[in-house]
């Protein structure tokens, strides 16, 4: 009895702590949260006066939803509930509010316009609001947000913000931070009236990559309409000069790497609209000029499959892939076994086949989707650009259709390489009539091959929806550029159909600022026409019946 009754009074000992102890913490958790409910409090209040002190109250309070109230406050969108008087943040819908907790941050649903009442500030307020913002966020964890925070705080005239900026730079960490603060005080040091700290100000400037800088050091070397300097001292607009003259050397620098990738962007998806004509013509000798309209329908099947998932964009678009390879390839399996099997050593009649092959399936598209051009929305994982600085910014999209196409390229290359198809494609591809008499069946080769190869065009269809607006010509705008690419880089060979495509598209992206568009891609259909003259095979040759044919 008497451990029985031990056994009891230590469970209640423990169900008593326990109960203690959540009610400790659930008493810091109130505590926690009460300095951040009785500034919003003071936030709901109707005079303004209670607001600015609200303000003041937000900005010493260390709580993660601070910014983010008085960033909504700024914006206009911060409101109470005309049911409860409940402080809200909303964002507009076109038809209400989508509407959030303001101290918790959860999800409300969406209520009407008229369920709720703006909380207004006066102008005021307003200028004040946003140092207050801007202090804020220059203590803000994330070194992209104190960067803005500098950027944003070094245009204003305000020696409050100057001296923040100042007791920043003596604890910063991040190396972009401390040297977007330090041209901050430079360029405030170029409007001083010593002219040696003008001139060392603008000397230590040319080693920093700033626009504003460029702008500021071209204004000083420029002519007012009276043709008088704007800089009335010589010396300093001959140092201006020469700072100038070293940074757009490192812009052109810049300049050129930019022009580069966006060459080998345009190069890989030539590439990709490329890769599966250069199987099919290398191993079967079909001039496919329905190749075009593969790409379209990959692309019209991410479009598809974006409107069934339209609330996981970026689950849709990885799904597209496999989606569009299976379905382009049945459809160039159909192709290949009704129509092409009939037709083989006749190159001609196949270019005439597949040419109507392609309207067919223009006009299909159209009667299904309407003529009208559809847009396919690009996910928030390959939008927008990596900014690595002021002079060099590289799009996302871009960058990831560069890797993609890699990847396509390497797969490809290991399926051909390492599996029982890609033997067979190779062999076929080398000596049909060899091939045939070892016991490989050629005509099962032909339409596996020209089903990857259609599939591809599909997989590169998603890429290209990802760039420009899906439509019933998108193929068209392609296939030009598919057999030239082919062509220049050797029928049949997957690495000439590699550096062919960038190589193309780099050129045609250094010709275009001087050239234009249209007469860039004329010149290189020169180029490339002057080139089958002296090398009929291509950059690299494909060996076998490709080549002899």
């Amino acid at each position: 009895m008497k451990a029985n009754s031990l056994k009891r009074y230590h469970g209640l000992s423990a169900v008593m702590m326990l109960v203690f102890s959540l009610a400790i913490h659930g008493d810091q958790g109130v505590s926690a949260q009460q300095p951040l409910l009785d500034a919003l409090n003071n936030l709901k209040q109707g005079s303004m006066p209670e607001r600015e002190k609200a303000i003041t109250q937000l900005s010493g309070i260390k709580h993660a939803r601070s910014l983010g109230i008085l960033q909504a406050l700024l914006d206009g969108r911060l409101f109470t509930l005309k049911s409860d008087a409940r402080l809200v943040t909303g964002t507009d819908n076109h038809q209400g509010y989508d509407i959030s907790d303001a101290v918790s941050g959860a999800s409300l649903g969406a209520v009407e316009r008229e369920a709720v009442n703006k909380v207004n500030l006066t102008n005021k307020l307003r200028v004040s609001l946003r140092k207050i913002i801007g202090q804020l966020e220059l203590s803000a964890d994330d070194p992209a947000i104190r960067l803005a925070a500098v950027k944003a705080m070094g245009n204003e005239d305000d020696e409050n913000a100057l001296a923040l900026l100042k007791a920043r730079a003596g604890i910063e960490k991040d190396e972009t931070v401390k040297q977007a603060i330090k041209v901050v005080f430079l360029m405030r040091d170029m409007n001083s009236s010593d002219k040696t700290v003008r001139m060392e100000a603008i000397d230590a400037l040319k080693e920093h990559n700033s626009l504003d800088v460029v702008n500021r050091l071209n204004a000083m070397v420029e002519k007012d309409e009276s043709g008088n300097y704007l800089e009335t001292d010589a010396d300093i607009r001959n140092v201006a000069k020469a700072a100038l003259i070293k940074i757009n050397t490192r812009l052109q620098f810049y300049s050129t790497i930019e022009t580069v990738f966006f060459g080998l962007s345009l190069g890989a998806v030539l590439v990709l609209a490329a890769i599966g004509l250069a199987i099919t013509f290398g191993v079967m000798g079909v001039i496919n000029m329905a190749h075009g309209e593969l790409m379209m329908l990959g692309a019209y099947t991410t479009y598809v499959i974006q409107q069934l998932m339209p609330n996981y964009l970026g689950v849709s678009v990885l799904l597209a892939i496999p989606a569009a390879f299976v379905i382009s390839a049945l459809v160039g399996v159909a192709i290949e076994r009704g129509i092409i099997r009939f037709l083989y050593g006749r190159p001609l009649e196949t270019l005439l086949a597949t040419f109507g092959v392609s309207l067919i399936l223009q006009q299909s598209v159209r009667s299904i989707f309407s003529p009208l051009n559809r847009s396919v929305a690009t996910p928030e994982w390959m939008s927008g650009s990596w900014q690595i600085n002021d002079f060099l910014s590289l799009t996302w999209n871009r960058f990831y259709i560069l890797v993609f196409c890699l990847l396509v390229f390497v797969l490809l290359l290991q399926i051909l390489k390492h599996t029982r198809l890609g033997l067979e494609v190779r062999a076929v591809a080398q000596n049909r009539n060899m091939a045939k008499a070892m016991g490989i069946p050629t005509a099962k080769v032909d339409a596996m091959t020209f089903g990857l190869g259609s599939g591809i065009a599909g997989v590169a269809g998603v890429a290209l929806s990802q760039i420009t607006n899906v439509g019933p010509n998108l193929g068209q705008a392609y296939i030009v550029d598919s057999f030239m690419v082919v062509v220049f880089g050797g029928v049949g060979n997957l690495l000439g159909t590699l550096v062919a495509g960038f190589s193309l598209g780099i050129a045609n992206k250094f010709l275009e600022p001087f050239a234009g568009a249209v007469l860039a891609k004329i010149l290189v259909l020169v180029f490339i026409i002057l080139f089958i003259q002296k090398r009929p095979r291509g950059l690299f040759p494909q060996k076998g019946r490709a080549a002899d044919s």
